[in-house]
């Protein structure tokens, strides 16, 4: 049987929850992992583990706060020294797994609401970053995750930043579903012209923290409950592990998955109007000029 080739892949969120049920995932496969995280204690105990279990994976991992753009920024510098190091040009998977959710309204340094700076914006930047390394690799992927709770909103353009009337969950389901339009719009852009395609991932429901560690209240309460009925982060960690090592994926029309299968995401999140806005809106905010459309 032959072999599968070896990719090179970069997580970010990757010392805990989904992210880490990743890493470790790919690390019995031998593949080549960058990790991102924001805590130094973390990446110290999730390096540990891995090689523990991988004693011969090659595994780097860079702190970085994705709140800020200025770190985004830097990091892509260390990515791109890392892949020198390694002796690579390329990276075949960029996985914007990182999350964020808070009981306020919580602007950075940026002066960008935190859940849309870390759930979407960080997302946007890196990808855009990192293009020229997706564009080297044979079949560039972009794996970005997203979430069920995208069917049931849309983006507020009058408050994009929910800064007069903040709320929780509808900020979460706002990022969530920029996650989604930002898939759309960037297989619009670059799949017909490039070997790079785009693709949601749909976690579903998990056993994970992120919605406790920045709340309180009710939301901490109700997050909790919620997520103890959820599958244990090995379950979608394998749709993530199925899309980035898959040699042949389905079409470019099929590009939301859950449970390793495509499914359809909103009829809202499939309009390419909406897509076309917040891909300029990210691009001001981030301070870029879009000259791709």
């Amino acid at each position: 049987m032959e072999e599968k080739a070896k990719k090179t892949i970069l997580i970010t969120g990757a010392t805990s929850g989904l992210g880490l049920a990743a890493m470790m995932g790919l690390a019995q496969e031998s593949h080549l992992l960058i990790g991102v995280a924001r805590s130094s204690e973390k990446i110290a105990a999730t390096e540990k583990a891995i090689r523990e279990q991988f004693p011969d994976a090659k595994v780097q991992f860079i702190k970085a706060d994705l709140s800020s753009q200025s770190e985004i920024r830097t990091l892509e510098i260390q990515v791109s020294a890392t892949l020198e190091a390694w002796g690579l040009d390329h990276l075949d998977v960029l996985v914007n797994n990182a999350g964020a959710v808070t009981s306020w309204y919580t602007p950075t340094e940026d002066g960008i609401e935190l859940q849309f700076a870390v759930n979407h914006l960080a997302p946007f930047l890196l990808t855009h970053l990192l293009l020229p390394y997706l564009q080297r690799a044979p079949q560039g992927r972009v794996l970005t995750v997203s979430s069920g709770s995208h069917r049931h909103t849309r983006i507020h353009w009058d408050d994009v930043m929910f800064s007069r009337h903040y709320g929780t969950l509808k900020a979460y389901k706002q990022s969530k579903l920029a996650n989604v339009l930002f898939t759309l719009e960037f297989n619009r852009r670059f799949a017909a012209s490039t070997a790079m395609r785009a693709y949601a991932v749909d976690p579903g429901l998990i056993k994970t923290q992120i919605g406790a560690k920045g709340t309180n209240g009710f939301v901490k309460w109700f997050w909790n409950n919620r997520s103890s009925h959820g599958n244990p982060p090995e379950v979608p960690a394998e749709t993530i592990i199925y899309l980035a090592c898959q040699p042949n994926l389905p079409d470019e029309n099929q590009w939301y998955f859950k449970d390793c299968h495509p499914v359809e995401p909103s009829r809202y999140s499939q309009r390419k109007e909406p897509a076309r806005r917040l891909w300029a809106l990210s691009a001001h905010l981030c301070g870029m000029v879009d000259d791709s459309a």
